[in-house]
């Protein structure tokens, strides 16, 4: 039998140590993000019960009414909440689409930097929602364990590639991030679908690597592959799904894919479906020169390109208005 497309790692056998072993999933990762640009990851040691608590008080707070709410309004790329309308992901990929139908709790670096420029455009004191103070406490300790992740993750691509497993980790000294928490509910919040109109709509992401705990659902993610075109994104409670984003992408020249996805709107035969995903946006530290690997690993020779620049142009590219 073939190997799925979107294949299963758990970290464990890894972190062990075996080489025929890790030599083993090394090539299996290498292989799924030549295609999808995907991988499912268990063995992560991420607490189910965290993951919940999340959820259960970011519910609490997107259920508030609407003037609760405004006064932690951000920007997109800020910290805060991305209210209704706020966000089209399809246009960082030139789609135009209608506004996508979720709302967000959206935090990110919590260390400032030495140097005021970086500092300026790159932190900010997190916002916390007075209405859900557990939330603070719940999503600092998530975020600690998701630095861990993104950096064992991106050693680990490092050694898929043959070029050490410091190649890409090296760049963490003081990276940045983005955490999402999205809530998507169902048509009685939302209204009915406009025409081409997504729970987020098509695009890749901007960093390294994503690290996201879904929820499945009729109305949830989908991926693409040249091969099978949009699919159910596979879906596995236990593990992670973790994409290549489109700095990753040049790095490697190509070799590995911007995982393409979406996610589809509420359902029609199920148009009270809530979910909520949590959304790590792995990135890399200010002023990091991106610059595609060569051949034979490499397929492409991108033009280099700040890290951080590269971002913020495509954050800018998907607020609406």
């Amino acid at each position: 039998m073939s190997k799925p497309r979107i294949p299963t790692i758990d970290l464990r056998p890894w972190l062990s140590g075996d080489p025929d072993v890790r030599a083993d999933i090394a090539r299996t990762v290498d292989e799924a993000l030549q295609t999808a640009g995907f991988l499912l990851v268990t063995g992560h040691g991420v607490d189910p019960a965290l993951r919940s608590g999340i959820r259960e008080a970011a519910r609490t707070f997107f259920r508030l009414p609407v003037e609760a709410k405004q006064p932690y309004t951000a920007k997109v790329g800020g910290r805060g909440w991305l209210g209704p309308g706020a966000e089209a992901n399809g246009y960082s990929e030139g789609t135009e689409t209608p506004p996508d139908l979720k709302e967000s709790l959206t935090f990110a670096t919590h260390e400032p930097f030495d140097d005021p420029d970086v500092n300026a455009e790159w932190y900010a004191p997190n916002v916390w929602p007075a209405q859900v103070p557990e939330l603070r406490v719940l999503c600092e300790e998530y975020l600690a364990r998701m630095a861990d992740l993104e950096k064992e993750l991106l050693s680990l691509l490092g050694e898929a590639l043959g070029l050490g497993a410091d190649f890409f980790s090296r760049h963490m000294d003081h990276p940045t991030y983005g955490f999402n928490i999205n809530w998507y509910p169902g048509t009685e919040i939302v209204g009915e679908p406009e025409p081409g109109q997504f729970r987020i709509g098509p695009h890749t992401d901007f960093g390294t690597v994503t690290i996201l705990d879904r929820q499945a659902g009729k109305g949830g993610l989908q991926v693409y592959t040249d091969e099978g075109g949009w699919e159910d994104a596979p879906h596995d409670p236990d593990a992670f799904t973790i994409n290549v984003g489109d700095l990753l992408a040049r790095w490697t020249g190509d070799r590995w894919r911007s995982g393409r996805h979406r996610v589809l709107p509420p359902p029609a035969d199920a148009p009270a479906e809530e979910l909520m995903s949590l959304v790590y946006f792995g990135e890399c530290t200010p002023g990091t020169r991106v610059e595609s690997i060569p051949e034979p690993v490499g397929r492409v020779a991108y033009e280099p390109v700040d890290s951080h620049a590269y971002l913020r142009a495509k954050l800018d590219s998907i607020t609406v208005g």
